[in-house]
């Protein structure tokens, strides 16, 4: 059975920086869009960046500018670098993965401190 594992998840300050991996612990058929997707307490899941098989990206306004998507193919993997986080960027953040069907991650918590 095919598992999205999430890491890189933590508390840091405002103005740090996190990378998130999220690897597929198997063989998914043909990976189309790989995606970051966040929600924060009382708060709809929101998409925050994707990326295509062609590597072609997309970002939420709010984080353009400060957060790179990025992927290995190779290696079934996303990435989410996240350079000058500021407390609103605290959530829970989920990689999913669109292939034969879609696959979620079980979610990893970002804290940012002021």
């Amino acid at each position: 059975q095919v598992q999205l594992v999430e890491s890189g998840g933590g508390l840091v300050q405002t103005g740090g920086s996190l990378r998130l991996s999220c690897a597929a612990s198997g063989s998914i058929f043909s990976i189309r869009t790989m995606a970051w997707y966040r929600q924060a307490p009382g708060k709809q899941r929101e998409l925050v960046a994707f990326i295509t098989s062609g590597g072609s990206t997309n970002y939420a306004g709010s984080v353009k500018g400060r957060f790179t998507i990025s992927r290995d193919n190779a290696k079934n993997t996303v990435y989410l670098q996240m350079n000058s986080l500021s407390p609103e960027d605290t959530a829970v953040y989920y990689c999913y993965m669109r292939g034969d069907r879609d696959y979620w991650g079980q979610g990893t918590q970002v804290t940012v401190s002021s």
